[in-house]
């Protein structure tokens, strides 16, 4: 199924689901236990970042220093959309909230500071016109 290129009809209809967990970002060995347990990774030169429920690293014991909210962008984008990350990121830039953005192939999903979660939902609904 492919999605949406349409930036301008994607922003009119854009709604945020925000997951009611707190995330954080670890860097870990590849075989760390809490791998497994991970809602994304991202291999880099230096080592393997993992994304997790801030529970599941405290019970591992994994050192993070970032607690993200996780926003779900619900349009239906494609992945060759032009403009769709710019517009959300400039969005929630100009309002001084960072935006650590993971493309899924059916939503893009926006980690933020857990304490601007509220005002990043506001800020990306008034992208709607």
């Amino acid at each position: 199924m492919t999605g949406s290129t349409d930036v301008a009809a994607m922003l009119r209809t854009l709604e945020v689901v925000s997951l009611p967990e707190e995330y954080v970002y670890a860097s870990l060995p590849a075989d760390h236990p809490a791998i497994r347990l991970a809602k994304a990774t991202i291999t880099e030169m230096e080592g393997l970042t993992a994304v997790l429920l801030r529970s599941d690293a405290d019970s591992l014991n994994v050192d993070y220093d970032y607690v993200a909210a996780w926003l779900t962008l619900s349009v239906h984008s494609s992945l060759e959309a032009v403009g769709l990350t710019a517009a959300f990121s400039q969005a929630l830039g100009q309002a001084g909230i960072s935006a650590n953005v993971l493309a899924g192939f059916y939503h893009d999903h926006v980690l933020v500071a857990a304490p601007d979660r509220e005002r990043a939902i506001s800020v990306l609904h008034g992208l709607r016109g």
